[in-house]
């Protein structure tokens, strides 16, 4: 029995604020390691909850629309049984453009946050501002495109693995469904394999992310930008921060998909119980 639209939104933003918040360290650390300025000058250690206020404000409606499509998509493209992984992929590609729609604004603000772009001391509250008078909303988009880039990649590895994960685990186990707490290994394996696979679509998103430069001047193309990053440091600096980003998505995989799977199957007992 699959979740109902209103239960995919409960449920995804639980998930959403869940993860960000619990690993929101690790993210910081991961952003500092991929700036431009270097991980010391960026912030190094220190006030590694910087932008937590962003973040707190578009993990449940951002994680909330990527479910509420995803989940209805799933039930409603017209997929064969044996074509499942091309409706995972395109249902979780359509459910993170949604998202991103809600996601990059605060995205943008909590990695200059993090990187201390605006000077030590600001709120979120206030970098927002600063932005708006700046860039207007076309500065709340910035790297919307890299974004999208990044996670249509991500999210066509992800969910047909932890789909099929999730599968074969079934039929192992001999039940369905899983268990929360078995969804989520499912999740973190999912998650972590294809946190590795598109770090350097999560390392130019960042750097898109903490330019600053006058939006009505040139700016370089992504491909310049990727050929910049590679000319400038390799391969290392295209893979920088694939440790934190790894551990976080692949912890954060288990919490993000067992939350949600446990959230979820919660609502959708209380739903039969009542009938």
């Amino acid at each position: 029995m699959p979740p109902t639209f209103f239960e995919s939104l409960i449920a995804g933003g639980a998930a959403g604020t869940a993860v960000d918040l619990l690993f929101f360290p690790i993210d910081t650390l991961k952003t500092r390691l991929q700036s431009a300025q270097g991980f010391a000058r960026a912030g190094g250690f220190r006030g590694i909850y910087k932008g937590i206020g962003s973040v707190g404000v578009g993990s449940a409606p951002g994680a909330a629309a990527f479910f509420c499509t995803y989940d209805t998509l799933k039930k409603t493209l017209p997929f064969p049984d044996h074509l499942s992984p091309v409706n995972h992929v395109v249902s979780a590609s359509l459910g993170e453009i949604a998202a991103c729609l809600i996601r990059v604004p605060t995205e943008v603000i909590k990695t200059r946050m993090q990187t201390s772009s605006y000077g030590p001391g600001l709120s979120s509250f206030s970098a927002a501002r600063i932005l708006w008078t700046s860039d207007g909303l076309r500065g709340f988009y910035k790297g919307f495109g890299i974004t999208v880039m990044r996670e249509i990649p991500f999210t066509s590895i992800q969910f047909p693995l932890y789909e099929v994960l999730k599968s074969r685990l079934s039929h192992v186990l001999g039940r369905k469904p899983l268990y929360a707490y078995e969804a989520a290994i499912c999740g973190s394996i999912a998650g972590g394999f294809a946190a590795a696979a598109t770090t350097p679509l999560d390392v130019l998103k960042t750097r898109v992310m903490l330019d600053m430069r006058d939006p009505t001047s040139p700016s370089p193309t992504l491909i310049s930008r990727f050929r910049m990053i590679y000319v400038e440091g390799g391969t290392k600096a295209l893979f920088s921060g694939v440790v934190p980003r790894t551990m976080w998505i692949s912890a954060g995989g288990a919490v993000f998909l067992g939350v949600y799977e446990w959230v979820a199957g919660g609502l959708m007992k209380s739903r039969h119980e009542t009938k």
